[in-house]
């Protein structure tokens, strides 16, 4: 089974500085039909306006990844951490038992396109804890990229809760194909572009959850960027 949660479904806020969709419900977006998918429970789709960003503030007993699409975005917590990441960077920060960051768009002119996204952890009260690492484009072109998994293999960040999370970079009718092993769900997210999903096309901002489906299947109708997620 595929449900398809197109883009203009979203949640959508326009804060000025901060211009926001949510695939799930969040904050001042509330949609009981749209809590998350099985542990997956937020996708933001962020573009943060030059010199601004969130203040510091608190999290506490979730896994929480940045992905960068366009621009910097400048982070620093209470565990001493400080760091700007871009395109290709991936972040992962456990909150675990409480942490207090902030983030910042340090450009003077160019918005930060980012996408945030936050996994249940397996248990509650973990040590917080912080990695982030960069992917090249070759590294992602015309293949499913491992990006954050429970055991950190293949290079990936590690966070604790059995999802493996994929990225791809395809150009105009390269395809990739991905084994959903029994039991299995996936979450794909388009980022950016267009593909073709198991015969249903999505576009900029759209995602499709599977259950029930032996594997899944990407083409890309133009250049597209595209999350998967593997979950439980």
């Amino acid at each position: 089974m595929i449900t398809l949660r197109k883009s203009g479904e979203r949640g959508h806020l326009d804060h000025g500085w901060l211009d926001t969709y949510h695939s799930f419900s969040f904050g001042d977006y509330h949609d009981a039909d749209h809590m998350g998918f099985r542990d997956l429970r937020v996708i933001n789709d962020d573009r943060v306006a030059a010199g601004m960003g969130f203040g510091t503030h608190g999290h506490r007993d979730m896994e929480i990844l940045t992905y960068m699409l366009e621009g910097a975005l400048q982070h620093k917590d209470n565990m001493g951490n400080g760091s700007v990441i871009r395109p290709g960077d991936v972040q992962r920060m456990t909150a675990g038992t409480g942490v207090m960051h902030s983030e910042f768009n340090p450009s003077r002119d160019e918005a930060a396109h980012l996408l945030q996204i936050w996994v249940l952890p397996e248990r509650r009260n973990l040590p917080p804890s912080y990695e982030e690492k960069a992917f090249s484009v070759e590294d992602r072109r015309g293949r499913l990229r491992l990006l954050a998994s429970r055991d950190g293999r293949d290079g990936s960040v590690s966070w604790h809760q059995d999802v493996d999370l994929y990225g791809t970079l395809l150009a105009p009718g390269e395809q990739v194909a991905h084994e959903l092993r029994s039991g299995r769900h996936a979450w794909v997210q388009v980022a950016r572009g267009e593909v073709e999903l198991n015969g249903n096309h999505l576009a900029t901002g759209d995602a499709a959850a599977l259950s029930d489906e032996t594997a899944l299947d990407l083409r890309a109708a133009m250049d597209a960027e595209v999350l998967v997620f593997d979950l439980a």
